[in-house]
């Protein structure tokens, strides 16, 4: 049976790579839109007139835009049907607003059009939280107890977390395909600011891909930890 130790953890080493890689993906985010943040598009638009240009465009007309506080705090919330956008977005006719509010409108489309991996990322939603917040309390009353049924009860559920992570990848990648798509063909950004826009999105996309991989370099060292793998040998 393994026991975390109270000073190392050994196992933290595995995780070593998610943490550099989700740290390069933070200061890229950040440093490209405040880079492109500073790029006006030529069209002149807000991030909130673009968002409501294209939403009406696909008769989306009763979607509201509202402003939220917070930096890059951009969603679309499918359960109230509301797009919400940061100031930086809302106001901004950067490209780097246009590209942000742009991708969140393709989320609203993607619900709207029933896009098979947004909608199991929905409906996996209560789940994967529940399954975050149960897993480490599982896991260790589960090693402290001896109860290894229940330590890997708890590296089940958060495999739900995992699972949440990577349904995420596809329906933020092709949020931004419908982004990009939407500019252009709207006229919103011309062709020479086409790269600059998906340089944008493509930075923000890598602090999911951070995530997923934090995520299953979790799990596998949860799995560690609960002994699974001598259980599978033994067995």
């Amino acid at each position: 049976m393994f026991f975390p130790s109270y000073y190392f953890d050994p196992t933290m080493v595995i995780l070593i790579p998610a943490i550099i890689l989700a740290t390069y993906a933070q200061i890229k985010v950040q440093s490209t839109f405040s880079r492109y943040s500073k790029v006006g598009a030529r069209s002149g638009l807000t991030g909130a007139q673009v968002a409501r240009r294209l939403l009406d465009a696909n008769h989306l007309y009763d979607i509201p835009i509202e402003l939220t506080t917070g930096m890059l705090s951009d969603h679309y919330d499918p359960r109230k049907k509301v797009l919400r956008l940061s100031p930086d977005v809302y106001h901004s006719n950067s490209l780097a607003a246009l590209g942000v509010a742009a991708h969140e409108v393709g989320h609203v489309l993607q619900d709207e059009l029933g896009y098979i991996p947004f909608n199991i990322r929905m409906a996996i939603v209560p789940l994967a939280t529940i399954g975050s917040q149960l897993a480490f309390p599982l896991l260790f009353i589960g090693l402290i107890f001896r109860l290894p049924a229940l330590a890997e009860i708890g590296v089940y559920a958060f495999g739900l977390a995992v699972l949440f992570q990577l349904v995420t990848l596809p329906v933020e990648y092709n949020a931004s395909r419908r982004a990009i798509e939407g500019l252009a063909a709207g006229g919103y950004i011309q062709n020479d600011e086409i790269r600059p826009t998906s340089k944008v999105l493509r930075a923000a996309a890598l602090t999911y891909v951070a995530a997923t991989l934090m995520a299953i370099m979790q799990l596998f060292r949860l799995m560690l930890i609960s002994g699974m793998f001598g259980r599978g040998r033994d067995d």
